[in-house]
């Protein structure tokens, strides 16, 4: 399930990320790839330092808040984000993203998202490629707007020809392993606002809200 999330980032959140962004030095974006993804990756990303520290929390913060980031994931663990630049001839060719991450401790990759960072008119090039079984989607979304979409898929980001792409990037495990189940949460989570908004708590609302706990109570994987 491939959603996208507009306005994660409010208007003063991606001022500060994208004035800092505009004057850091970034690292070869091979250091963080797996050794097959390190043959077609050609970008590069903030080395891990007081400011990438800074404008993490900033991001976290937001997709915490989001609600609509929380219903489609069910985060239990993120990743720590990685703020990525692509500048003119620069790309990332066709991967799946690790399934496992991380040094001592491994977590599961189950959603990646991207976060815009640049407006889409000021590059050109640089679309989020995703293959699903409907063929290959293109996203270019709105600076401080997210994609999110399976860690399970071949994916690649389209060779930038003018102009600088800034994006945050990250993997999540999600609390919710099967992405199926993932969506009828989501899909019922819907359904409750929605009846909620239009005639109160009913019973037919109680019903509803009494399925998706005990769903979410059945498969949340602690």
């Amino acid at each position: 399930m491939i959603h996208c999330i507009d306005n994660v980032l409010n208007s003063d959140e991606l001022d500060f990320i994208v004035s800092k962004l505009k004057d850091a030095e970034f690292v070869d974006g091979k250091n963080t790839a797996g050794w097959h993804a390190k043959l077609v990756k050609n970008n590069m990303q903030l080395p891990n330092n007081a400011l990438t520290q800074e404008m993490r929390s900033i991001v976290t913060r937001a997709i915490k808040r989001d609600r609509l980031f929380q219903a489609t994931v069910r985060p239990k663990i993120i990743q720590p984000i990685i703020f990525s630049c692509y500048e003119s001839g620069m790309y990332y060719g066709s991967h799946t993203d690790n399934a496992l991450m991380g040094d001592e401790t491994f977590t599961r990759s189950d959603v990646s998202f991207t976060l815009f960072l640049s407006p889409a008119s000021s590059y050109v090039g640089g679309e989020l490629v995703i293959d699903t079984s409907l063929g290959e989607q293109a996203f270019k979304l709105d600076a401080g707007s997210m994609i999110v979409y399976p860690s399970s898929t071949l994916h690649r980001v389209e060779t930038v020809t003018e102009g600088t792409r800034l994006a945050a990037i990250s993997w999540v495990q999600s609390l919710i392993r099967d992405p199926a189940e993932r969506e009828i949460l989501f899909d019922l989570e819907t359904v409750r606002q929605v009846m909620f908004q239009k005639y109160g708590k009913t019973t037919e609302f109680d019903l509803i809200s009494k399925t998706h706990a005990n769903l979410l109570r059945k498969w949340a994987d602690l």
